[in-house]
């Protein structure tokens, strides 16, 4: 049996996301990432929960995770044998082997796993990408719009930008809003909550957010909700669509 479209769109990003993962914790940490103060130990759940996500769904695009299977212990063990090796072969690029990194890396594993034994694909995504907009906002104490603009716009608008519309596939699947702004309500109602939760979340533990930052974030859901509406009235809601969730 063939591969899936989807199927192969996730093998590939699964790939591609493992190379960059092993060759950023084997080149020298980037001065941008010390004037961030990035708190690494969330760095390192958050890359191993997506990679523990990216693994399951190459194998099985369209199945949760069943605790009583065998692959499911196999992938797990996989995906933490490579936070060992990871942390291990450090050393001989410069870098420094840590214990409690390869721990942060086995917890964010296992979120990865806890996430995939109760949600579907598209679920699963929608989890994962708000959990890490979350921890992204949450492990850089530096106001990061100073140490760096650009890249500060960039994640703010793609975060915001593509967890709209993931939320969008959710409702295009399990919902059927009657007319365009009821749809177009629905869609931004999850992504400015989402928002608002983590800009309130931000300011509880003391990090850095400005207003701008929220003009970015709010402006990418409107615009990507309203692009999604505009292209489903012109047909080209149909290629975004499949039976498996």
């Amino acid at each position: 049996m063939g591969l899936t479209g989807k199927h192969k769109i996730i093998i590939a990003v699964a790939v591609s996301y493992f190379i960059t993962l092993f060759v950023s914790t084997h080149i020298p940490i980037p001065q941008v990432v010390y004037r961030a103060n990035v708190s690494d130990k969330w760095l390192h759940f958050l890359a191993y929960m997506n990679l523990f996500f990216l693994l399951w769904f190459s194998f099985f695009p369209d199945k949760k995770a069943n605790w009583r299977k065998l692959a499911v212990w196999l992938i797990f063990l996989g995906a933490i044998i490579c936070g060992g090796v990871d942390e291990l072969s450090q050393p001989y690029t410069g870098r420094t082997c840590d214990f409690w990194d390869f721990t942060a890396d086995a917890k964010g594993v296992s979120a990865g796993l806890i996430i995939v034994t109760f949600l579907t694909f598209r679920p699963s995504l929608l989890a994962v990408w708000a959990v890490s907009i979350f921890g992204v906002a949450t492990l850089i104490k530096a106001d990061l719009s100073k140490v760096a603009p650009i890249l500060d716009t960039v994640y703010h608008v793609l975060a915001y930008a593509g967890f709209t519309l993931i939320w969008t596939q959710l409702i295009n699947l399990y919902l059927s809003p009657k007319t365009i702004i009821n749809r177009l309500l629905l869609m931004i109602s999850m992504p400015l909550g989402l928002m608002l939760f983590v800009k309130a979340s931000s300011m509880l533990l003391g990090r850095y957010f400005t207003t701008a930052e929220m003009l970015l974030s709010g402006g990418a859901v409107i615009a990507a909700a309203t692009a999604t509406c505009l292209f489903a009235r012109k047909g080209y809601q149909k290629p975004f669509l499949g039976k498996g969730v």
